[in-house]
């Protein structure tokens, strides 16, 4: 069954790696390259929503951090976007810790309101900040200076940069699965009192796992805006982008590695589908589509598409054991 799984993990990566060789056309491309940008998203929330159950729905401030920096390091000094990319992540880091410390003290639905608001709050800042181009938001280089603007007429480019972007936040969230880090937040996760009693650290691993998330949310951020090259306040800091990365991560498996990338492959299609063929109205089905994902995880199965699938292997496993005790 092992060799089985590698040959699939296998397929599946020389699969994602080729896409663009195969979908060669502007729509597939772009489509292509939002997958793996919004399995960016999903992967950096799973770290404190997924792992930790933590479940922020203000992930929308980080964000939206990410994806301002870079331009505004492009219209005060004329620099390459990219060159404003740590600095975006310091910006988030700093914002995770001022509204960890007191966020932390509630638990449960509590806890999500308060970074609903913080978000919120954020988000009505910037949108009347003159400075940061208030309600009409800001715009990158219109033509490619030098390469470092990384402003490229093909998706194909932004593709192999977020699937790299992506590796490497996989790779991160799979060195955390198996540290004590991992196993710290699982228990918080299960129940803060009981993981407290035992001498878990719960608000420090919590900031941790918190930091860590609002990291890569930043990073993800910052690729947006380098490949759409211009950002407002709703497109980066709205409601709709904490909820996608919540339901991404929830329709695959939250708290599990590839989760957010299989809730990416089906939610994002779905989302460019439904906007391109109902236009302007597109992003009223998105709600709708999103609202409907909510309920049927939350009725059915709340461990996701992960979940699923490990419940019909261990089922199929079951059967040839079966069939062979009653012969």
């Amino acid at each position: 069954m092992g060799g089985r799984l590698a040959l699939l993990a296998l397929a599946a990566a020389a699969m994602i790696v080729a896409y663009p060789l195969v979908f060669s056309g502007a729509f597939m491309g772009r489509l292509g390259a939002l997958v793996l940008l919004s399995a960016i998203g999903a992967s950096a929330w799973n770290i404190l929503g997924g792992y930790a159950g933590q479940i922020s729905v203000g992930h929308a401030m980080f964000y939206g951090i990410g994806a301002y920096v870079p331009l505004m390091v492009y219209k005060l000094w004329e620099l390459p976007p990219v060159a404003g990319v740590p600095v975006a992540v310091v910006f988030s880091l700093v914002v995770a810790i001022l509204i960890g410390f007191p966020t932390f003290r509630l638990v449960g639905h509590y806890f999500s309101m308060a970074t609903i608001a913080v978000a919120e709050l954020i988000r009505i800042v910037i949108s009347n900040w003159d400075f940061v181009g208030g309600a009409i938001g800001l715009m990158g280089p219109a033509t490619s200076r030098t390469v470092l603007d990384l402003s490229f007429k093909s998706s194909v480019p932004y593709y192999y940069l977020f699937l790299a972007v992506l590796a490497v936040v996989l790779g991160v969230t799979w060195h955390l699965e198996r540290s004590r880090m991992g196993y710290y937040l699982r228990a918080i996760k299960a129940g803060e009192r009981a993981a407290r009693s035992l001498g878990v650290p719960v608000r420090r691993y919590k900031l941790f796992a918190l930091l860590l998330s609002a990291g890569f949310t930043s990073v993800a951020g910052s690729l947006y805006a380098l490949m759409i090259g211009f950002v407002d306040p709703d497109s980066v800091f709205g409601l709709l982008i904490s909820v996608e990365m919540i339901i991404v991560a929830a329709l695959g498996g939250a708290g599990t590695l590839f989760g957010p990338l299989i809730g990416a492959a089906i939610l994002v299609p779905l989302r460019e589908f439904t906007n391109s063929a109902f236009g302007g109205g597109g992003s009223g089905i998105t709600y709708i589509l999103f609202g409907g994902i909510i309920m049927l995880i939350a009725r059915f199965e709340p461990g996701g598409l992960m979940e699923i699938g490990r419940r019909a292997a261990a089922l199929f496993k079951r059967r040839p054991r079966e069939a062979a005790r009653v012969a």
